[in-house]
């Protein structure tokens, strides 16, 4: 079943605002959108928005606390860290190996 951020919105009690903040701060929190654009939420979605709020309201937990209580509940793996420097030079070989593939389409164009 999908929830469209308004329903998620009332069913919660919680502000289309700070779901959306919610959403760009916890990696597991993911709304999908309709072709119109409108953005959906999962029934797991609405599941964590509750327990979230719960967790922040009653238990007075942070935000980073509730979110490592969502993992341990909900079942969800946390990725590990990878080092800045790590990801740059990734990011960097894939940059060049993009850079080597436009080349190479170019040259390919101009002799056709």
């Amino acid at each position: 079943m999908a929830y469209r951020l308004e329903e998620v919105s009332r069913i919660t009690q919680i502000s289309p605002d700070v779901i959306d903040a919610w959403e760009n701060e916890l990696y597991f929190l993911h709304a999908g959108q309709t072709g119109g654009g409108e953005k959906i939420f999962r029934k797991r979605d609405l599941d964590i928005i509750l327990r979230l709020k719960e967790l922040l309201e009653k238990e007075g937990l942070t935000l980073a606390g509730a979110k490592r209580r969502i993992e341990e509940e909900f079942g969800i793996k946390t990725s590990t860290p990878v080092h800045p420097d790590r990801l740059k030079k990734v990011l960097y070989r894939v940059k060049e190996q993009l850079q080597e593939i436009a080349s190479s389409l170019e040259k390919k164009s101009k002799n056709l």
